[in-house]
Formats: structure tokens, sequence, C-alpha cells
């Protein structure tokens, strides 16, 4: 099947795409493409990159009860999670966006997430992960991944697998980790604030903490008091004690009271996975900026290696057939000089000519002549030592470097133009069609003509992507 006809294939889906997920898409693309995809032009030129995630990960923590899974089923507008007081979620749920409604079990869902292959070395972890794919589009859900994790308990209670590495493990890939706590259970659990605090240590910009179920708090000033009891336990922890502390207070409002006596922020939650998204994006499309600029400079550096090589290697070759031919000089006089004594002189005559030939033998004689008789053994000897060295400098003089093929010189060409003419202007037109970009455009095209602004170009030719 030809790329057009692939294209015209997919023009249906990536009309129902959003802008950012055509960013992500097309940013992903130029990664995994089979035929000239960042990927595959790293392997061969000995680079290690990584094709960028289509979507952000939001890793849940609290104990059991917090209202995590209550709070996915409000960001999906979806019932996907089981809901209750008991331990609803006893291992790793994964929570994505998807064409159909489907549940996946542990090793289809590493096939799913193949950056959570290491869980793989965790033992019993596999065992427990599941995959809910859920339609919704809401609140840009198709960027988002929720990881649900098990409710944590203090006392006796045992896990088929080692939780606390595993949260450890999935709060370094995570994008956002939102730590909930419940003013009516184990707000308190030692187990949470432990691994809360070890991710704080390594990622404090990550975490964000929430009073959840705060419509269940009682008054303002129990409101209040609970929330105080939480900084005041959090605060006498080293790693989490921190100027600037936020705790909003958020509730279900579907699981509310008509009236609630408290003010919902739940809606901050949101925005916090919006920023995420938007920051992935962003930082996305500069690891595209810096992957080019390295397989440039890749690309760069071993064709002016291969020029250096091919100038060394002329050099080596010529000091090699200097020093092979004075190899072959000394046991050439040698001969010339057995030949004259052997009375060879008419043989000489036939090759080169008479006059020449007298040179020769002339020369080759008084060469000779300044040798006693009594050393000739020696001079031969000498002749030959001196043949064997020059023979040996020419072979280790003219060692070469290897050099590349003309057609993988050309190959390396293509490649840094096509990085540097097709993949860098693909990135700078998928920023200008980031959202805050297009609405800056947009301004800028109802203050601007082209006979006034130079920029009036841009909104015109972006918007229509």
């Amino acid at each position: 099947m030809s790329r057009k006809t692939r294209a015209s294939a997919n023009a249906p889906e990536n009309a129902t795409l959003s802008v950012n997920e055509r960013i992500l898409k097309d940013c992903h693309s130029l990664y995994v493409d089979e035929e000239r995809g960042l990927i595959g032009i790293s392997e061969k030129l000995d680079l290690a990159l990584l094709a960028p995630r289509k979507k952000i990960t939001v890793l849940l923590i609290g104990n059991h009860s917090a209202g995590k899974s209550s709070f996915i089923n409000w960001y999906v507008e979806e019932h996907v999670q089981r809901t209750g007081v008991a331990i609803e979620t006893q291992g790793f749920t994964f929570i994505t966006s998807g064409r159909k409604r489907e549940s996946l079990t542990g090793n289809a869902t590493l096939h799913l997430y193949p950056h959570f292959e290491p869980l793989r070395k965790l033992q019993g972890v596999v065992d427990y992960l599941t995959t809910e794919i859920s339609t919704s589009k809401q609140k840009k859900f198709s960027l988002v991944t929720f990881v649900d994790s098990p409710g944590l308990v203090d006392g006796d209670m045992v896990y088929p697998f080692d939780v606390d590495e595993s949260l450890t493990w999935l709060g370094d890939l995570a994008d956002l980790i939102f730590v909930f706590f419940d003013p009516m259970g184990q707000a308190l659990c030692k187990r949470t604030l432990n691994i809360v605090e070890a991710l704080n240590h390594k990622h404090p910009e990550r975490i964000r903490f929430y009073l959840t179920k705060a419509d269940t708090a009682g008054s303002d000033s129990d409101r209040q008091r609970v929330m105080m009891q939480i900084v005041q336990e959090l605060c006498k922890r080293p790693g989490l004690n921190k100027a600037a502390f936020d705790m909003p207070a958020i509730f279900i409002p579907s699981l509310t009271a008509k009236n609630p006596r408290c003010e919902n922020q739940i809606d901050q939650a949101a925005k916090e996975v919006s920023k995420a998204i938007d920051q992935m994006i962003q930082s996305t499309l500069n690891t595209l900026e810096k992957d080019c600029k390295l397989i440039s400079s890749t690309v760069d550096e071993k064709l002016e290696r291969d020029v250096v090589d091919r100038s060394y290697n002329l050099r080596a070759r010529g000091k090699g057939l200097v020093c092979g031919g004075l190899g072959l000089f000394f046991p050439m006089l040698l001969f010339l000089h057995l030949l004259t004594r052997a009375g060879g002189g008419s043989f000489l005559e036939s090759v080169v000519g008479e006059g020449l030939a007298n040179e020769v033998v002339y020369y080759v004689t008084w060469l000779f002549t300044v040798v006693p008789d009594d050393s000739h053994t020696y001079a031969y000897a000498a002749n030959l030592f001196l043949c064997l060295v020059f023979l040996m400098v020419a072979r280790y003089v003219s060692r070469t470097r290897p050099t590349l093929p003309r057609r993988e010189r050309r190959a390396l060409a293509d490649v840094r133009t096509y990085v540097q003419d097709s993949v860098k202007t693909r990135k700078v037109v998928l920023f200008l069609v980031t959202p805050h970009m297009l609405l800056l455009l947009y301004l800028c095209r109802l203050n601007c003509t082209k006979s006034t602004c130079s920029r009036a170009w841009a909104p015109s030719s972006c918007l229509d992507i």
C-alpha cells in the first residue's frame, strides 16, 4: 500500500483529532516512520533516541477509599472504575482512551505500554495490572493515561507485590502525581506518607496534594481542623516541610448534597492536567529539535572524519610508495652487480639500450669498488637488511583507515538534508499550530495586513493546516 493510500485511509481519523493530538501524533510519526523515521536513522548512526509519548501519565496515590477511582470516573465522565468504602483497587489500573470500550490484563497492558515493560522485573506486579480503555474525549482525556494505584493501609495488610517499590518506579515515570487525603479515612497513613516523602525527594515539581471528600468534613471549622492536622503531620517529615504548601479541597459534584458547605476546587486538578499536557507538547517539540541537531551534528562529524581519513590514507599511500621503492632499490643494485659480474652486459644492453646500460654498469661497478673485496659478503647482508627494513617501514606507514563508500556518503548527505529541510521545518509548523500560538497568530491576523506586517502570512498558512 502506498503512502498516499495510507494517508487517505487515515483522513477520517485525523479529522476527529484535536490540535494537541495531531501535534503529538505527527511528532510520534516523525520518529517511527518505517521509511525515514528518526528512530531508524539514529540506529544506523549508533545513536539511542526514544519516540515521544502521545499521552501524559498521571499517577494517583492515597489510602483506600480516598476517592481516586471516583476522581477518574468524574474526569472521564464515564463509570470505568469501581468505587466503594472497601479496597476496590488491589492492583494497578491504567485508564486510557481508545476507539472502543475494552479491558486488558497484565501482559496486554505491557504490550500497550512498552515503556512500562520494566515492571516485569518486580515480582507479582504483572498479574495485578489491568487496563480500562474508554471512548471518552472529555477534558482532553485522549491525551491522558491515569494510573490508579492500590489503596494504602497500615498494619498487617499484605500486598501480593512490593507496592512501595512499584509506586516509586511509577512515580519516576509519571508526569503528575496526585496525592489524595481522605478526611474520613486514614488520611495520615504512614505507608502513604513514606511513599510520598520518597517521591517528593526526587520529583517535588510533579506532586499535587488534594483533600478529597471535602463536603463530608463537616463545617468550615471542622474542615480547617482536618487540613491543619494533615499539614502538621506532613511538616513533621523534613522532605515534605516546604513553603507555599497548597492542598485544594475537592469533592465529586454528583456524589454530594445539593448545597455543599465548601467551595469545590476540583477544577484545579483538571487545570493541572491540562497544563501538564501543554508542557509535554512543548517538551516534545523541543526534544524533536534537539534530536534533529544531534543527528545533523553526528552526520557532519562522520562526513568530516571521512574527509580527514581519506586525506590521511592518501599521505599514507605516498609514504608507503616511497619506502617501498627504497626497499626495492637495494636488491635491484645487488641484482645489477651480480649481473655485471656474470657478464650480463649484453643482456642489459638488449633491454635498456647500449648507452643506458653502460651508465648503469659504470655506477654499479663504482659503488661496489668502494667496498673492499673481503667485505662484499657484509655489503650483501647489509643490502638485504636495508631492503627488509624499508619494506617493513613501508608496510607500517601505508596502513589506511576505513572510509565510507560513495553510496553511504551520499546517503548521509541525504539524511542531513531531510532532517534539516523536512523534519525541522515540520517542527516549526507544529509549533505554530499549538493552541497558544494559534491564538497569538489569529490576533496578529486581525491587527495586521500583508502590506503592514511581515508576519501576516503565518496565521493564514497555519490555520489551514
